[in-house]
């Protein structure tokens, strides 16, 4: 598949499903914090997609994450389906998709660094790119739990359904800890396959 149309149809899909989570989400307000990562990140693939076109990899990693993002923000990840049913089938206390997003938030990121550094020659490859990387998703994942206190101290109660902690006291600490092992996970098992998508690039 050419690349053009590969990148109009994660970029179909993603806008689609934006459109249709906009609808009637749960919470018009938690939908918009919860997609505002999306509205930032489209806009600036499309405006950096001749000067630093990403890798296929990347590109469809990203498009996963924007959905899981989405499907969220339509529920409230609280109240995600999907959830639910993991929930029953562990047999977990509480619905776990917020762990799914968390854990995209450190695999993504990631492998992001990981191809700007590569791509930039800022660092060499080997275990201080990898290590590199992972601080730069926690870095991103402990910004993001400062944005959640943040709202959280604006907005008191109504910042529930953004901060999704169903009760668990360690919630934040739960996210990170889910985003650490998402970056660790996308740097020890696809830094092979990435370095194949440069090398074609």
């Amino acid at each position: 598949m050419r690349r053009t149309a590969f990148e109009t149809i994660l970029a179909t899909g993603v806008v689609v499903a934006l459109v249709v989570s906009g609808l009637a989400p749960y919470d018009r307000a938690t939908w918009l914090m919860e997609v505002a990562p999306v509205l930032i990140a489209l806009p600036l693939l499309a405006a950096t997609r001749q000067r630093f076109p990403l890798t296929r990899l990347l590109l469809a990693l990203i498009a996963l994450h924007a959905l899981i993002l989405i499907i969220g923000g339509a529920y409230t990840y609280a109240r995600v389906p999907l959830g639910f049913h993991l929930q029953e089938w562990l047999h977990l206390e509480r619905n776990p998709y917020d762990r799914i997003g968390h854990f995209m938030q450190g695999f993504v990121p990631a492998l992001v660094a990981r191809e700007i550094l590569l791509r930039g020659a800022y660092v060499r490859p080997g275990k201080m790119l990898g290590f590199l990387c992972i601080c730069v998703a926690m870095a991103i994942s402990a910004s993001y739990e400062l944005i959640e206190w943040g709202t959280a101290l604006a907005l008191g109660q109504g910042a529930d359904e953004f901060l999704g902690t169903q009760g668990d006291p360690w919630d934040t600490q739960s996210d990170m800890l889910m985003a650490l092992i998402g970056a660790t996970c996308a740097v020890v098992f696809f830094s092979r396959w990435h370095d194949r998508q440069l090398d074609e690039r």
